[in-house]
Order: structure tokens, then sequence, then C-alpha cells
């Protein structure tokens, strides 16, 4: 017999240049209320996190530039409500706001300032090794912020070895190879893909087909669907808005989220504030936007589908709160439900 789950509970990165310490931890109950555990661990602006496989160790970027232009991603081991420090590495550039890692335990570091992408990888006792490649990029776009490289996310595929860079200031995808013998990153044939001029990618979410991929992209608030190709090739497809028509003041798109069933997108709007519903097309993966949800605070800049999907999560770092909606997984929408304190949140992770 399944055992019913009673709450889960979820870790949240903040900026620590004003009240945040640190990494904190929260649970979501049952019903969608929400209940703080207090600091988990100290940490530098630990803007984004990320779990190994197994659950028993959390990552977290420092998003900072030390005395040698580079930042650093720290390794917790998780020890019923607490984060037990175990080690620290450079991440291979200035200012890391990403990190993400596979089944193996292969680590992908994300520096904005620095332009790249670290290699690094953990062990089984949740030891990260030293900097083991870079994957350097070059070139620029056409926008203001775009003139220069600013690696913002980086993605295993499906098969755990292809590497999907992306980069909001040259405006493009970078495709890469993860080579476990020398443990290098070796540039895919075609090795770029670029994006419509002046999106500014930063975020995606792989359709569960596998044959989909939705780019976020920042600064024109759109989602780009790249198509893979039946020979692992990937083209660019239609691009879909996440504002209303209307809508003509600032805003930056920040996160993007994807239901297991594949049916419906998620993303945030900062500016608008609101959480933008799609439901995809089955047909061809096109995205209908259907509905905006408010965020109830300022800045949505991460949020996260709660393990089953019933709820979803939002860290709105300027007005300081999370929020709790309640999720209709046959139509999508959201319904408020809850909110909590929490300082310069930026990151959830369950």
């Amino acid at each position: 017999m399944k055992q019913e789950i009673s709450h889960y509970s979820f870790y949240v990165g903040t900026y620590t240049d004003n009240e945040s310490e640190g990494i904190y931890k929260y649970i979501l109950q049952k019903d969608g209320h929400l209940k703080s555990l207090g600091l988990a661990a100290r940490s530098e602006n630990p803007s984004f996190l990320a779990m190994s496989a197994d659950k028993r160790y959390l990552l977290a970027v420092n998003e900072i530039s030390n005395e040698d232009g580079v930042g650093t991603v720290e390794s917790f081991s998780i020890t019923n409500d607490s984060l037990s420090f175990i080690s620290r590495s450079t991440t291979g550039g200035a200012h890391p706001c990403f990190v993400n890692l596979n089944k193996s335990g292969y680590v992908l570091t994300a520096n904005y300032t620095g332009g790249n992408v670290g290699l690094l990888k953990l062990n089984n006792k949740g030891e990260l090794s030293d900097l083991l490649d870079i994957q350097q990029h070059g070139g620029k776009g056409t926008s203001e912020r775009q003139q220069a490289p600013h690696a913002h996310s980086a993605w295993f595929d499906t098969d755990d070895t292809t590497v999907i860079s992306v980069d909001l200031g040259t405006n493009e995808l970078w495709f890469s190879q993860l080579d476990t013998i020398q443990n290098k990153l070796h540039p895919s044939d075609p090795f770029k893909l670029g994006i419509a001029a002046g999106a500014g990618p930063r975020h995606l979410v792989f359709h569960p087909n596998n044959k989909w991929i939705y780019v976020l992209n920042e600064l024109n608030s759109t989602i780009s669907l790249v198509l893979k190709t039946d020979r692992n090739q990937y083209k660019r497809g239609l691009s879909f808005s996440c504002l209303p028509l209307a809508y003509t003041k600032t805003n930056t798109a920040a996160d993007i989220h994807i239901s297991s069933d594949g049916n419906f997108v998620y993303a945030s709007n900062r500016g608008h504030n609101s959480i933008a519903i799609f439901r995809v097309n089955s047909h061809d993966g096109s995205l209908n936007l259907i509905a905006h949800e408010s965020t109830r605070g300022i800045g949505p800049r991460n949020f996260s589908l709660s393990p089953d999907e019933n709820y979803l999560l939002v860290a709105n770092q300027h007005s300081n709160n999370i929020v709790s909606f309640k999720r209709d997984k046959t139509t999508g929408l959201l319904d408020y439900v809850d909110q909590t304190d929490a300082p310069s949140p930026v990151c959830i992770l369950f």
C-alpha cells in the first residue's frame, strides 16, 4: 500500500546582500500552506540550487566574483532539517547563476559575467572535484545587455552526455558532448543555434516526448520552440509571447517549467509579475497562452512545481515572499492558497 505523503520540504536559495544569511528550508503542507523551518546553511549569495540524484547532497552556486575573478560552488550533506557543509570549488568564471548535475555526478555551472560553463564532478561522499574543464563562449548579440557572453544556464539532455548551454549575451544555445574518459566538454557539430535577435535566452525545459525544447527568452519575454530532428540535430521553430497583447511596460522573463504529462508550460514574468500559463499542442508542440496568474509579489525570479504537481510555488525576489498556488492538472490553472516571508528568495528546490 502506497504511503500518503503529508508534506514536502523544500530549500530556498537567496541573495545575501540584505537580510538573508544563506539557504533556508520550508515545508509545503498537504493543503498547500507553507511553514518556515529557518536557516538551513550559511552561504554567500546561494542564488541557484541543485540536488544529487540520490537526494543525499545539495549544491549551491555562490554568485560572486572573488579576487581571482571567479565564483564558487558548494556542496552540502542533507541531514534532517539542516545542511552540513562538505566542500567548495571554483566554477571557472565570475558570478555563477546556475548549477546542474546528471545521474553520474557531473556538475555544470553557468557563469554569467565570465561568459562560460564550468565542468566539475561530485563523488559519492558529496565532495566536489576541482574544475575539470571550461567551455568559454565568445561573441555578442544586438542589445545593450548582449555586448559580451553571459552564460545563464547549462543542461544535460535526456542522454545525460549532450550538454546545452544557454547564453543570454551571445543570443545562442551552445551544444557539446561530455567526454567521461577525459572529463572534457567537446564542441558538437553544429556547435551553436541562434535565437531570434535580441531575445536573450535564459532557461529551458524538455518536453517528455524528447522532441521539443522550450527556451525562455529573458529580454523579449518569449518562449522559443526548438525541434530535435531524427538525427539528434536541433532547429528553431516558432516563438510565443509570455505577455498580454496590451502590456507595454518593462518586463523580463525569468523561469520556465513544464508539467510531467507535457500538457502545460509555465513561465514567470518580472514586471508584469505573473505566471504565464500555456497549453501545449500535442501535435506540433506549439503553445497557446490561456491565462496569467498574479504572483502576489514583485520580481518572480524562480518558481517550482511540487513533486506531485498539485502546487506551484513562486519566489518573489523583491517583495521577499514565497507564494503557494493550487494547480488544476486538467485545466493547468492556478488558485492562490498561501504565502510566507522569505529574504530575497531567488530559487526553490524540492
